[in-house]
């Protein structure tokens, strides 16, 4: 065992080169998680840390299919599993040019904690490839998924690795795929979630992960007797988690004027209120359009397109009191951190995973803001995953209000834990040293348990 955290960050560089987002993750949590091992030796004697960043099985492999044209396309496919101590693997795939190892060690690492965290027996993984569904016909989307699930369909199943949807993995992907599982198998098994309601799906899944991160701001404003009542909010992304997120911010009274995607941005001073809403959401899941036509088609709004020479957002650099990045890893600088703080931010619950940089995060803590890291904000959609599965298992299907109850629940023992572990370790209101050590000791005990495996 490392004799030190430097020491220790060093031996993860040198073994995973190349993969500076995996380094960022995993530097975050073992900052943080660094006492616990002070004070429990048997952690350091069974080498917890040194297993826990090894992923205990990468799947890699090449994804041939055929385009519209007759020519055949060839991806690469991935499927890290990456911890299963408190349960079979679960976590999303990702479709975007962007994927690679690191990012899904990365994205894979990160949902070990927030599983754990959920309260659900869900051990943590993460896959995909670098293909690029945006601007693919249905039946060029179809021939990838076809080719992507027969190889998959190997290494998962039901009891072993339930997959979902990340970044360009919508409904319609997680049809085409279940479909070509469905054929391989001869079996109707609850594989993926994220599923269609006619086969499987459950309710409030496409809304949990931006429902989950609104439902984790009530909660840390709940420490200060706030609500969201009011609350101006600044929204980035423009796909289901910010969609949802700004639902339920008109739910509980709060006002959104900002959302994006990677060609630009929206300020709508007057605030995005249900018909805009609607607009957005069938521009975006329907028309598979650009942000831009929101502002064609609601006067007050203002469009910026992205400009690559600038050194922040502008988009976060707008009053405001909340602040939901929604969109990726990485998308606030520690520039854009500086921004939100000083012009009156002083909430961030972040609804995509680990979209703010470390000196950003640091910002945060620094200003003693409410500040929710993605592993406990966003943990909301992989709880209702695994909400999904629990009805696969029981051939049931709960209502809308059941979900949602069950939904809320989750978030608030999300919060009740990473809030009473962060004064527990003398550090309260830190909610990223809170979740991290509240999921870290949930695994590190039953790896214990399990023996050297």
């Amino acid at each position: 065992m490392a004799a030190s955290f430097s020491e220790f960050m060093d031996f993860v560089k040198a073994k995973n080169p190349a993969q500076p987002e995996f380094h960022q993750a995993v530097d975050e949590v073992v900052e943080s998680i660094w006492p616990v091992l002070e004070k429990r030796p048997e952690y350091r004697k069974a080498k917890i840390l040194e297993r826990i960043v090894e992923p205990e099985r990468v799947i890699v492999f090449r994804v041939p299919w055929v385009d519209d044209s007759g020519d055949v396309q060839v991806n690469r496919g991935f499927r890290i599993e990456m911890n299963s101590a408190i349960g079979p693997y679960k976590g999303g795939l990702r479709f975007h040019p962007s994927v690679n190892l690191g990012i899904l060690k990365f994205l894979a690492f990160e949902q070990v904690f927030k599983n754990s965290l959920t309260t659900l027996p869900m051990g943590g993984g993460k896959g995909g490839a670098d293909f690029d569904p945006k601007g693919k016909s249905d039946n060029e989307v179809m021939s990838f998924c076809q080719s992507f699930m027969s190889e998959l369909f190997r290494h998962i199943g039901p009891n072993t690795d339930i997959p979902a949807g990340d970044i360009g993995v919508g409904g319609r992907e997680i049809g085409f795929m279940f479909g070509q599982y469905k054929k391989l198998r001869n079996e109707f098994t609850g594989i993926l979630t994220g599923k269609g309601l006619n086969w499987g799906g459950s309710l409030i899944r496409p809304e949990a992960t931006g429902y989950g991160a609104v439902y984790f701001a009530a909660e840390m404003l709940g420490t200060r007797n706030e609500t969201l009542k009011g609350k101006t909010c600044l929204v980035s992304g423009g796909g289901n988690v910010a969609q949802y997120t700004i639902e339920k911010v008109l739910d509980l009274g709060g006002k959104c004027i900002t959302c994006s995607d990677s060609s630009g941005w929206i300020h709508d001073e007057a605030g995005i209120d249900r018909e805009k809403l609607a607009f957005l959401m069938e521009l975006k899941n329907v028309k598979r359009g650009r942000v831009k036509e929101y502002a064609e088609k609601f006067s007050g709004a203002v469009y910026t397109p992205v400009d690559a020479s600038l050194d922040h957002n502008p988009l976060w650099d707008v009053k405001a009191d909340c602040a939901f990045p929604s969109a990726t890893q990485n998308e606030i600088n520690v520039k854009d951190a500086a921004n939100l703080v000083k012009n009156g931010v002083y909430l961030v619950s972040e609804g995509a995973n680990m979209p703010t940089v470390p000196e950003g995060v640091s910002i945060f803590l620094d200003k003693k803001i409410l500040y929710g890291p993605g592993k406990a904000a966003n943990a909301g959609g992989v709880a209702t995953s695994g909400l999904e599965m629990s009805q696969n298992s029981l051939r049931l299907s709960w209502t809308r209000e059941e979900v949602d109850q069950r939904l809320q629940g989750i978030m608030k023992a999300i919060h009740k834990a990473a809030f009473e572990t962060s004064k527990e370790f003398g550090v309260e209101g830190n909610y990223v040293a809170g979740a991290n050590i509240a999921g870290f000791i949930k695994i590190a005990d039953s790896m214990l348990d399990q023996g050297v495996v």
